[in-house]
């Protein structure tokens, strides 16, 4: 198997866990729309199992997306120190099973430990496969964006899949199915390892790719600066993009009035959605190769601001509109960060310079959770707009203070 061969199918199970790793920690945003005694929508064959309200279900995920966050600093450091294509098996075959674990839930609290699961093993991915993906690469934004569009396939898949689950076979099969699926990707990658003979030396410690890649040399007072502002931003960016993509579903629910009356209706709309919305990442990953970062993330942040406040009171057709335009400009946000990072963090430590900025994220995506149940519950989706129309411009105020020439991409030097 020749080099480039290689590095192609390695590059397709990165993606395929990326899909992954967001799919199934969203499955129990659309499993909390079906399960709720307030949905506005028909779904068939499914009852309120556990007689609980929308607002009520969904602070059981909050376990599963603090560990999706706390986890990723230990599964870096791992990385970084053992290997990074272990971590990856061991991502795909740790939360395929946690999924399934999930599906034999008996009451709310065992679904909260299951998620808990999920959200162990989905920490690994980011901080480790997006280090993968970077490494010995030159131009890394179309690299990241590709990949960055197979996360939001799963996104789009999550809602849509889950509710053709759910009307065929009950919310349980809605995980069971996803989870097997995961583990058997889990299993080709192991045999792909074993076969392709990719090893440690691969992706860390300095070996063959890593001296390929592409690293900028800033001072450190620049440093600590640059990443001051990746970390405020991808923590206000986070709490939008969660928010976003998990309450898309109810957001439609209410929002859509006469176009979407039953639960597959619902699903279609966030799939259309979501997927249309990732080709942003594609179109961002190829400006930030070739234009001024500062420039496209402030561009990104102010449409951001713009369309949240614009949909404050929005229903039907303009909702639909306004919605497929602002996911549009939240998940071109995505790759800016990891971007960032790629070019100004080293080899033998940008896992857990990933890792950090995942812990940040992940982190602030927790706290989405109980503030959509607080935000919903007392003054419904108006609120969370405008929270995230000033959060957004609080994002194009610090993008602002981004270096402009100090982050100038310089070719890597010759293998």
């Amino acid at each position: 198997m020749t080099d480039e061969r290689r590095q192609k199918i390695d590059f397709a199970f990165l993606n395929a866990g990326h899909f992954f790793d967001h799919f199934l920690i969203l499955i129990f945003a659309t499993v909390a729309v079906a399960m709720a005694t307030d949905r506005q929508v028909e779904i068939s064959g499914v009852s309120s199992e556990w007689g609980m309200s929308y607002a009520e279900l969904i602070p059981f995920s909050v376990a599963g997306f603090t560990a999706f966050g706390l986890c990723s600093v230990p599964a870096g450091w791992i990385a970084d120190k053992w290997s990074r294509p272990g971590m990856i098996a061991i991502f795909f075959l740790g939360m395929g099973s946690a999924a399934m674990l999930t599906a034999l839930a008996s009451s709310p609290w065992h679904l909260a430990a299951a998620l808990l699961l999920i959200g162990v093993f989905g920490a690994i991915y980011h901080p480790v496969g997006i280090a993968m993906v970077v490494q010995g690469r030159d131009k890394t934004g179309m690299a990241i964006a590709m990949n960055g569009v197979f996360g939001n396939l799963g996104v789009a898949a999550a809602p849509l899949v889950t509710l053709l689950i759910i009307e065929q076979f009950g919310w349980r099969m809605a995980f069971m199915v996803p989870g097997a699926v995961c583990i058997t990707v889990g299993v080709c990658y192991l045999i792909f390892l074993r076969v392709a003979h990719i090893h440690d030396q691969t992706y860390g410690k300095g070996g063959a790719k890593a001296a390929g890649a592409a690293t900028l040399e800033l001072d450190r007072r620049m440093l600590i600066k640059v990443f001051g502002i990746i970390f405020f931003t991808a923590a206000l960016g986070s709490f939008i993009f969660q928010s976003t993509t998990f309450a898309l579903p109810k957001i439609f629910d209410e929002r859509l009035a006469g176009l979407a009356t039953t639960g597959k209706q619902v699903g279609w709309w966030a799939f259309g959605v979501f997927a249309a919305a990732s080709v942003a990442q594609l179109i961002v990953g190829y400006l930030v190769d070739r234009h001024s970062v500062r420039l496209v993330f402030a561009a990104v942040a102010g449409g951001q601001a713009i369309l949240f406040a614009v949909m404050l009171n929005l229903t039907g057709v303009p909702a639909l509109i306004v919605g497929v335009a602002f996911m549009l400009v939240v998940f071109g946000q995505i790759p800016i960060n990891d971007v960032l990072i790629g070019r100004i963090a080293k080899s033998e430590w940008r896992s857990r310079a990933y890792s950090a900025r995942y812990i940040i994220s992940f982190a602030v995506m927790a706290t989405t959770v109980p503030a959509i149940s607080a935000l919903h519950g007392t003054w419904g989706f108006y609120a969370l707009f405008a929270v995230m129309a000033v959060l957004a411009s609080l994002i194009f105020c610090a993008v602002l203070f981004l270096p402009g020439k100090h982050l100038k991409l310089n070719p890597a030097p010759a293998e």
